[in-house]
């Protein structure tokens, strides 16, 4: 809880992963991929309950044995490789509200953003609840090596040409600085995501982390460089 308001953690992890089978559950530095994702929740100041929402049996079993319940499984239909996430988050809302445990805000930690810091979680929450107009907070990095400016695209006669002409001339320095969107952290106030189903609208916070948290396991290339990337984290040569 921050400022008396409830906040819930949603953990999702569905088990068909086609980029890198098992991934959820693969060890990453001595842990399940997951277990970073719920030990991130449990050592947060803020994050007042956990949920697993998972369509696998063997994930369930890997959630709670590090810590995390899960009492039901995600029913098939919000299983499905086409389902957005919205559906299950929606579903994981409102299934909270029917059992009476009403939340605020809830947050979103993917098991694929293992570089986060549990600090992450709770400067991403106290940010959105600090500035009570806004309705989300979103993972952000900056793109530190390729601008917008030097883009470019294939144009009809085959040939390249710059995605924004009239920035080619600039220098680096003197250029906007941009960001993507990446995803460590999504944070939400509970009513506004059950009216938009989406953490990206008008109202949207952006919380900025540095380059090198911002990777995500699809594969098993991405696996390999994050693990690298955890293990200096480890060795304390990433702050």
């Amino acid at each position: 809880m921050y400022k008396g308001k409830r906040i819930l953690a949603i953990i999702p992890a569905r088990g068909g992963s086609k980029g890198l089978p098992g991934k959820n559950i693969r060890e990453m530095c001595g842990k399940p991929l997951i277990a970073w994702s719920i030990e991130h929740a449990q050592k947060s100041k803020y994050v007042d309950e956990i949920f697993i929402s998972t369509d696998s049996q063997e994930i369930a079993n890997v959630a709670e044995k590090h810590g995390a319940p899960c009492p039901e499984l995600r029913p098939a239909e919000l299983a499905r490789d086409t389902a957005p996430s919205s559906e299950f988050i929606v579903y994981t809302l409102e299934k909270m509200k029917k059992e009476g445990k009403p939340f605020d805000y809830f947050i979103l930690l993917e098991p694929t953003s293992p570089l986060r810091d549990v600090e992450d979680v709770d400067k991403s929450i106290e940010m959105l609840i600090d500035s009570p107009e806004s309705d989300s907070c979103v993972g952000v990095a900056m793109s530190g090596t390729v601008h917008p400016a030097f883009m470019v695209v294939v144009g009809e006669n085959g040939y390249l040409k710059a995605l924004e002409p009239d920035k080619q001339t600039l220098r680096r320095q003197d250029l906007p600085n941009v960001y993507f969107f990446e995803g460590s952290v999504y944070v939400s106030k509970v009513d506004a995501y059950l009216q938009k189903h989406t953490f990206y609208h008008d109202k949207t916070l952006p919380y900025i982390v540095p380059e090198w948290k911002s990777h995500e396991v699809d594969d098993l290339i991405d696996f390999n460089i994050i693990e690298t990337i955890m293990k200096m984290k480890l060795d304390g040569l990433l702050k």
